[in-house]
């Protein structure tokens, strides 16, 4: 398997991710479920706008964040840093990730948030599982 397709099989088996975001000296993370979108390397995920972190990425796109699970050993730690623009979703484009969204996650059927898209600039994995300190490193062409 190649180390892009190792990345996106992380990234579409795991459901949780962390999100930064700021605007100005103002600073805040959140943890929010999400759908890989793997043909456009992009998380969509649900969020109100008015929450903390939703008005800073109303102030400012750029966020960054991670991806990762919890395992005991030092030597199965695997987990994904990343960077992005975070766009608010309309028309067709929300359409297909608000079903795709509910068909992972049945209770946001009844939630009506609106779905945000984080386009990836950056990937960064480290899976210790394929060696101590393997990375891989992806970057929007």
């Amino acid at each position: 398997m190649s180390d892009h397709a190792h990345l996106i099989r992380y990234l579409k088996k795991q459901h949780v991710l962390s999100l930064s975001a700021s605007h100005g000296d103002d600073l805040w993370c959140a943890n929010c479920f999400y759908v890989f979108d793997a043909a456009n390397m992009a998380f969509w995920l649900m969020t109100e706008p008015d929450t903390r972190h939703g008005a800073l990425i109303q102030s400012n796109p750029r966020v960054a964040g991670t991806v990762n699970g919890q395992p005991k050993s030092v030597l199965l730690i695997k987990g994904v840093q990343y960077r992005g623009v975070i766009q608010l979703l309309s028309g067709n484009r929300e359409v297909i990730a608000r079903h795709a969204y509910q068909k992972r996650f049945p209770v946001a059927k009844k939630v009506t948030a609106p779905l945000w898209e984080i386009v990836l600039d950056e990937v960064k994995m480290t899976d210790n599982a394929l060696g101590f300190g393997k990375k891989i490193i992806w970057t929007r062409p």
